[in-house]
């Protein structure tokens, strides 16, 4: 269970989210007022008292508060599987430069390439230093890597990132390195 003050909810019942521990799904959610919040509901939260959960609750006190019933999902992330997988066919390779294409198409300048090239050369580097080296913002450089992340192709560390197998296998077979 959890309780959120937010301006408008932002989860969908039966949908699953990732989490930094793995999946949940939610299972309901309901605006409830906060003098309705339980003793049992704030423990079931992770709280010692409701007094603890409702002074934790971050945003305006005008907001509506939301009570999410959740429920772990085991099941193996989907990018970590992706990850894993260092058997590309040409027409992964391929799969994979149209997709990089997209995001540098998207973009004010083609970044995708130059910021796979930088975590295979310096794994483990901090996001803030890589971004510096790349001339990025550092906001923006974490989203780019998560959108690479996405596709399978880096992993997060807990300092910095490093290709995964994946990665490099595009990276050999491409002739980029690694």
């Amino acid at each position: 269970m959890a309780f959120r003050l937010w301006r408008r909810c932002q989860v969908v019942s039966g949908r699953r989210y990732r989490t930094g521990d793995g999946f949940v799904e939610v299972v309901t959610v309901d605006e409830v007022e906060p003098r309705s919040v339980t003793e049992l509901e704030a423990r079931q939260a992770g709280y010692s008292s409701r007094l603890e959960l409702l002074g934790d609750l971050r945003g305006s006190p005008e907001w509506p508060v939301y009570r999410l019933c959740l429920r772990r999902v085991d099941e193996a992330d989907p990018r970590r599987q992706l990850a894993d997988s260092d058997q590309l066919t040409a027409i992964d390779v391929d799969g994979i430069e149209r997709a990089l294409d997209r995001l540098d198409g998207g973009a004010r300048a083609p970044w995708t390439r130059a910021a796979l090239g930088a975590i295979a050369a310096h794994p483990g580097v901090r996001a803030a230093d890589l971004a510096a080296t790349l001339g990025c913002e550092l906001i923006g450089f974490k989203a780019n890597v998560r959108k690479l992340k996405a596709l399978g192709l880096t992993i997060s560390l807990e300092v910095g990132y490093r290709v995964s197998q994946r990665g490099r296998a595009y990276l050999r077979l491409t002739g980029r390195g690694v």
